[in-house]
């Protein structure tokens, strides 16, 4: 980024300055794509959100699907989409899916890689068959995947966000297996985006996916969760959702704490030092019921206490422990004092 900040000029810019900078942009973009193992195009966005809204708003297609539990930022992109069930297990029905899309011609349908609440991943593989019967579109929001997992090759456009893997926040990107996908709109990144180019940003995004290794969170760091917490879980009453939903993944955990509601519990460990969320960050400062655990028809008393801790490319094992230290003795406190 500090690179990008030096040789700053509008990469849009004809002259001498505007033509290095767009050669770094090019350059980023490339090594993205490469990073992200990416066939088709990049396009360079803000984040996931506004390459939610321009996969959703202008692809060349029928009627738009999103499941129930995919972000809020899609939800919003499309607003009259029909909304697809999901099993308690929370994966997306493919019963139901095919049903919705019954006479459905060239339908857009939008489904999650990762939740962002619950660590579960989608079968996309599963929904691009059946969105490929009535030769549809399918469009993933990656953003808790992209440089942990590989992404879903199956996917016509893929949604990427920087700052979820290690990279600076206001850079995203919208990937597109081929542009005659969407309509463009003119302005930049060929006409599919408007709004100067951030090359800081890009170049950071590039370095970010570039030093991620592989895996994302050392196994052997999150050892504690299952070697401790998961047992005392289940002693104390809890509720892990990586025992419920249907392909969980390591690298976010969503804990159901007896006695003690998801607020009370983010203010105890906002004390101690550790920072975990109620639902998505994007709207874990609202009092709404979680509409991701709605969908799956999680008993709300269960849903009010449950919170979410995710784990990072430098979360430490003294970290880990510290946290499952702090869980245990926080439920064993709540129990002593319900007994």
């Amino acid at each position: 980024m500090r690179e990008g900040l030096a040789i700053w000029a509008n990469p849009s810019s004809p002259h001498a300055e505007g033509r290095k900078a767009r050669a770094a942009l090019e350059d980023a973009r490339a090594r993205i794509k490469a990073a992200l193992g990416w066939d088709g195009e990049v396009i360079l966005t803000s984040g996931a959100s506004e390459g939610a809204q321009i996969g959703l708003t202008r692809a060349k297609g029928g009627a738009r699907f999103v499941s129930q539990v995919e972000h809020e930022a899609v939800l919003q992109a499309a607003p009259d989409a029909e909304r697809l069930p999901v099993r308690g297990d929370g994966a997306l029905d493919l019963d139901e899916l095919a049903d919705a899309l019954e006479g459905q011609y060239a339908p857009v349908v939008a489904v999650q890689a990762v939740n962002s609440e619950t660590g579960n991943a989608q079968d996309i593989a599963g929904v691009a068959a059946l969105v490929r019967e009535s030769a549809g579109l399918v469009v993933v929001d990656a953003a808790q995947a992209a440089g942990k997992l590989a992404l879903p090759q199956e996917a016509d456009m893929v949604i990427v966000s920087a700052h979820k893997l290690g990279g600076p926040p206001g850079i995203g990107a919208l990937l597109v297996k081929d542009f005659a996908m969407l309509e463009p709109s003119s302005g930049q990144e060929r006409g599919y985006r408007r709004g100067t180019e951030n090359l800081p940003g890009a170049l950071g995004f590039a370095a970010a996916l570039e030093a991620c290794a592989q895996p994302y969170v050392d196994p052997q760091v999150l050892a504690p969760i299952a070697e401790r917490l998961a047992p005392a879980a289940a002693e104390l009453g809890g509720t892990r959702l990586a025992d419920i939903v249907a392909h969980p993944t390591p690298y976010i955990e969503a804990l159901a704490m007896p006695g003690v509601s998801g607020s009370a519990q983010l203010m105890r460990f906002d004390m101690a030092g550790i920072s975990v969320s109620q639902g998505s960050a994007c709207s874990s400062g609202s009092l709404k019921q979680s509409h991701v655990l709605k969908a799956m028809a999680l008993d709300p008393q269960v849903a009010a206490r449950t919170i979410r801790v995710s784990f990072g490319w430098n979360t430490t094992r003294a970290e880990v422990e510290r946290f499952v230290d702090a869980w245990i003795a926080m439920a064993r406190q709540a129990a002593e004092k319900a007994a």
